[in-house]
């Protein structure tokens, strides 16, 4: 009924109807027509002409797209014309069989004008025409689109694992919304759909190809049976016109036909660019001046050869020569203009004296770039990086619980053309490479083949990596590469340096914000607690101790309202109350690792080893040499091996010994996150996959 409603409209009848939505409809309904009345042959000079008209807009649409989406209603317009051809070719059989024997013009002027004028009248080249007509649109065209939408939807179907885990990683790390993820995802299935939906729609022209064979042979021999036995013709009579009606229907339908195939194979065989063909060829093949030289002289020799038709040959050796002076002259004088507004830019003022304007304060964050990156970062180039940046500015605070400093942007001539530089505090914490125009093909582990390209690791979490053309791009994502462009290279390297830093980057004045905050509702709060129980540097000691931890300092009203309870003064250690509001922020430290899980599968330690280390806490809190080896040797490996089990990578220990060992494993084993067993909530359940010192 829903759908009813939407055709009928609020006036209930066919006003309240778009007309778009009935072009459908009713052009089905004229082709069940021609296939079943007869029609004057007016109506066929007018549906013919029709036909060719169609065919050519067709064709000039497929020219002018940008991208094989924009044209997505191909498929079903290959459909309705191969229906329409077919349709006319029913209705122009039926009027050169009935009416056939009272001359050319009875199936209509314009059959009677391919069958007279396109081919002389003689119905033995006509034939010959009309079968190279189908050779070329059955074997070559329709056959190579045939070829290349098969792969091309091959090729998109095993590419869309790939490209889903691609957006999937940028959602994931903040460099694209919600919103943006939608619509990526729902272009990589309009593709699939697409291609596959070409795959099949080129079948109806093979088809069609070959019904334009058996309509024109059943028409010859039909026309002569219908002649001869019923409006008494002699053979030669009869085989001539209706052999010159056959033939100019066959002709008005496959020129069409042969427009519409060439249509399919402009749209499967384009590659996806800013320009549509006629650019993309025009400007590829007529760019360098010296091709169009060398090819001047080849046909030069050639037109001075004994025999030949000199005047053509010369003829195009003199049109090439001048169209390659003419792009010599241009990139001559693209040059001497640059030079010249080189040498008329104005001159740099003398440089005034020093002054405190001088002095620059450190950034905070900062990004030094090489100067083939610069595009990256040029907002007058559109670069993509500067909105990656401000969306994992956006994900980091929503996540952690405060908002970054700025990364303020410049370029380094010192650096390499393809090197960036990420800094903190004006010193270095990651650097790596970017190359514009090609994509990072990051193996996960799962790879089943190889790309070539540029060897590499991943700079944010040093996975072996390959930097690689655009060609390749789709290979090896069906190889099951994890595939990325140059900016969201960048923008992830710099997401993993925020959380890997972020109790760094949390001063005073952040953590005053933080309290600012809470607004007028916690305002009695920050009040009890700040600073009457705790200093505002032990508050940010506290928040910073959480997040060289990765703990989310989201729930800032818990945090206070446990300092509240516990803090007495300023005489208060730092370390003891971070363990006390840890274990306020239990379940959502728990719920971080072990999203939506009641099985915590965990590292644990032996038992023997809980009593040594115990004992080293009771003895001042300081380890062996001897074992504080042994001890990070084998949390290594049981890292390792909870990882390729799939588990996270977390370890729970007694309350007692949690900060000695958080302070001393994580040292080198930075994305351990240690656990007490006082921080589990008690609905959930532990399970110990891994063992240290058993």
């Amino acid at each position: 009924m829903k759908a009813l409603a939407q055709y009928l409209g609020p006036a209930r009848g066919l006003a309240g109807v778009d007309g778009k939505v009935l072009a459908g409809p009713l052009l089905i309904l004229v082709i069940m027509a021609m296939l079943i009345l007869p029609l004057p042959p007016f109506a066929l000079d007018l549906f013919f002409t029709f036909n060719i008209a169609l065919s050519l807009i067709v064709l000039l649409v497929s020219m002018f797209t940008l991208r094989a989406l924009d044209f997505a209603a191909f498929p079903a317009v290959l459909l309705f014309t191969t229906l329409l051809r077919l349709a006319l070719n029913v209705a122009s059989t039926r009027v050169v069989l009935m009416e056939g024997h009272e001359g050319g013009a009875a199936a209509g002027k314009v059959i009677e004008a391919f069958g007279q004028f396109l081919v002389g009248g003689n119905f033995a080249v006509g034939l010959v025409v009309f079968l190279i007509l189908v050779v070329i649109n059955f074997m070559v065209i329709t056959k190579g689109a045939g070829r290349i939408a098969e792969v091309g939807a091959r090729f998109m179907l095993d590419a869309m694992p790939g490209k889903q885990m691609a957006i999937d990683a940028d959602l994931n790390a903040g460099l694209i919304g919600e919103q943006e993820a939608r619509t990526r995802r729902a272009e990589v299935a309009q593709e699939a759909d697409f291609y596959g939906s070409m795959d099949g729609a080129s079948k109806f022209v093979r088809g069609d190809a070959v019904a334009g064979l058996v309509i024109m042979a059943v028409n010859i021999i039909g026309g002569l049976i219908i002649g001869m036995m019923q409006h008494d013709l002699s053979f030669a009579d009869a085989g001539r016109t209706y052999t010159l009606l056959t033939i100019g229907d066959g002709l008005v339908a496959q020129i069409p036909a042969l427009v519409i195939s060439t249509a399919a194979g402009v749209t499967v065989s384009r590659v996806n660019t800013e320009q549509d063909v006629g650019q993309q060829m025009i400007d590829q093949l007529l760019v360098n001046p010296k091709v169009l030289f060398l090819s001047a002289g080849v046909l030069g020799l050639l037109g001075m050869v004994p025999g030949m038709p000199n005047f053509v040959f010369l003829l195009f050796t003199g049109l090439l020569a001048g169209a390659g002076w003419w792009l010599s002259r241009r990139h001559d004088r693209q040059l001497a203009e640059e030079q010249i507004e080189a040498r008329t830019a104005p001159a740099q003022p003398e440089a005034p004296e020093a002054s405190w304007d001088d002095v620059q304060l450190i950034d905070t964050l900062g990004l030094e770039v090489g100067h083939r990156i610069i595009p990256l970062v040029d907002y007058r180039q559109q670069g993509e990086l500067l909105g990656r940046i401000k969306s994992v500015r956006k994900k980091f605070a929503q996540d952690v619980g405060f908002l970054p400093p700025v990364v303020h942007i410049r370029d380094n001539l010192e650096l390499g053309a393809n090197d960036y530089v990420i800094t903190l505090k004006g010193a270095e914490v990651g650097r790596g490479q970017a190359f514009t125009g090609q994509w990072l093909a990051i193996d996960p582990g799962q790879v089943s083949g190889e790309v070539t390209g540029t060897p590499t690791r991943d700079p944010a979490f040093g996975l072996p990596a390959v930097w690689i053309d655009e060609g390749q791009r789709e290979q090896a994502q069906v190889y099951g590469y994890t595939v990325v462009d140059a900016s969201t290279v960048v923008a992830t390297h710099l997401n993993h340096l925020l959380h890997a830093h972020s109790g760094e980057m949390l001063g005073r004045q952040e953590v005053q914000r933080l309290l600012d905050k809470l607004g007028e509702d916690g305002k009695s709060l920050v009040e009890d607690v700040v600073p009457k129980r705790v200093s505002l540097t032990t508050l940010q000691r506290i928040l910073q101790s959480l997040l060289d931890e990765d703990v989310s300092i989201r729930d800032l009203r818990t945090i206070l309202d446990t300092l509240a309870e516990h803090a007495a003064g300023d005489g208060d250690n730092a370390h003891d109350l971070t363990a006390r509001v840890r274990l306020a922020l239990g379940r959502a430290i728990t719920s971080q690792w072990f999203p939506g899980r009641d099985e915590l599968r965990v590292i644990g330690l032996d038992d023997r080893l809980e009593q040594v280390l115990g004992q080293a806490l009771n003895g001042g809190g300081a380890l062996e040499p001897g074992l504080a080896d042994t001890l990070m040797n084998q949390a290594a490996d049981a890292l390792e091996r909870q990882e390729n089990a799939g588990d996270p990578p977390v370890l729970v220990v007694p309350h007692g010994l949690r900060p000695l060992l958080a302070s001393f494993l994580r040292r080198r084993l930075k994305h351990l996150a240690v656990l007490s067993q006082a921080e589990i909530p008690d609905d959930r359940h532990l399970r110990v996959t891994q063992l240290i010192g058993g």
